[in-house]
């Protein structure tokens, strides 16, 4: 099994995959998240940095949706903010996101972070691309791209070993 999600689910589908791992669970074989959310603590430069170029989300919207998911809890919880938690040991991981998106951070950070815990990851950053731009794949051939490339990165998950 590969797990996947776009924006907070990307990052809900790696909190599942490191809540597994501390509860002794098998792990899937890959991650594949399409502009995630991985930081609920707000933290990166493109959060405000990217508001002009990002007709989706600014960042007043994004406090907002931090402050409606944690409810009073803790951003800095891994599980909330993936992008916090200890990564090694998990299996690889694709990161999709684009360039004009205030969550750019999110991905590139993790990716980072991930590299570093000795985890196989592939960051892909599609040039003017904008938040959860593979959703019109049928019709625009950057995301059409992207789907292919995520496609790929399960079958390549998933083959036997």
């Amino acid at each position: 099994m590969v797990l996947a999600g776009d924006s907070a689910g990307g990052g809900l589908a790696l909190a599942t995959m490191l809540a597994a791992r501390e509860a002794g669970l098998g792990l899937p074989a890959g991650l594949a998240a399409f502009s995630g959310w991985f930081d609920l603590t707000l933290s990166g430069a493109s959060l405000t940095g990217k508001e002009a170029a990002d007709p989706v989300f600014d960042a007043a919207d994004i406090r907002a949706y931090a402050d409606l998911y944690l409810a009073g809890s803790d951003g800095r919880d891994p599980l909330a903010s993936p992008l916090l938690a200890d990564l090694r040991g998990l299996p690889p991981l694709l990161l999709q996101v684009g360039s004009r998106e205030v969550l750019l951070d999110d991905s590139t950070r993790l990716a980072a972070r991930a590299a570093t815990a000795d985890v196989d990851v592939a960051l892909e950053v599609y040039a003017g691309a904008t938040h959860v731009f593979q959703h019109d794949h049928a019709t625009d051939p950057t995301a059409a791209r992207a789907i292919d490339s995520a496609a790929s990165f399960m079958r390549r998950q998933l083959e036997p070993r």
